[in-house]
Order: C-alpha cells, then structure tokens, then sequence
C-alpha cells in the first residue's frame, strides 16, 4: 500500500504542478510578463553561485519547481490522512489560498537571499502566482480524489 501512495502523490503532484505552470505560462504570454517560476528559478539557482551548466541550472530548476509541487501535496495528504479536514472543492480552495500565500511568502524571501531583481511586474506576478496556486491545489484535489476511487474498486471482488 505505500508504494501505491507514493505513486499517488507522485501522480498527483506532476499533474497539479503541470496544470499550474501550464497557467503561469499562459498568463506570462497573455500579459507580456515574465510570470515563468522554472525560468525564474533557473535565475534564483543562477545567483546561487553553484557551478553548474547553463542546461543544468534549467533542469535543477524544473526539479525544484516539481519537488515543491510534491511537498505541497504531500501536506495535502497528511491533512486528509488525519481526517483533520475532508476532501472537497472548499479544502481545495482553501489549500489554494493558503498554498497561494507560502508560494508568495517564499518567492519574497528567494529574491531576497539572492538579491535578484528581475525586471517584473511583481504586484502582478504575485497575483498571477495565487491564482496559480488555487489551479494547483484544485487539480491536486481532484487527482488525488480520483485516485482513490480507483484504488477502492481495485480492491472490491465480485
């Protein structure tokens, strides 16, 4: 059964984490704006000062964005596992908000460390980046409901 959660959780991040770049680069193309978290985390790892290759600076980016998406919806689980709120379109909302929120919070404190500054409109990035979240934490939801009513069949016999 844990290697069916870990495959879940692994399932259920890549979708919600795609489906919330998919938005952020629509939103980047729509408004003429630079709203791209890998391309902007390719720039945060960049200032780092670690040697690495122009190629592998933009690979260890995609890999941090994915990994977030993955510990956002690991706390999901935890939060449903312990019963402490039900699976429903309100908690997806709500994770949303509050994943919006730690999403700003930690994009703030980056650019910060790094002393980075892109040329961006951050008001509008920071908006763009909530609504963002709500899309992940929605997909997250329901993928992640999804799967377990796959599970739950897979168990029933006839």
């Amino acid at each position: 059964m844990i290697l069916y959660t870990i495959v879940q959780l692994l399932l259920v991040s890549f979708a919600a984490t795609s489906a919330m770049t998919w938005f952020s680069y629509a939103m980047s193309e729509t408004f003429r704006e630079l709203y791209k978290e890998p391309v902007l985390l390719t720039y945060v790892v960049k200032k780092l000062d670690i040697t690495l290759s122009k190629r592998s600076q933009k690979i260890w980016a995609w890999l941090i964005h994915y990994i977030i998406g993955l510990l956002f919806v690991i706390g999901y689980h935890i939060v449903w596992v312990k019963d402490i709120v039900s699976i429903s379109p309100l908690t997806a909302l709500l994770f949303g908000a509050i994943s919006g929120l730690i999403g700003i919070l930690g994009w703030v404190f980056l650019f910060k460390i790094t002393h980075h500054q892109p040329p961006i409109d951050f008001r509008g990035y920071y908006i763009q980046l909530f609504f963002a979240h709500i899309i992940f934490a929605i997909v997250a939801t329901a993928f992640y409901y999804i799967t377990l009513i796959l599970i739950s069949k897979a168990y029933v016999t006839f």
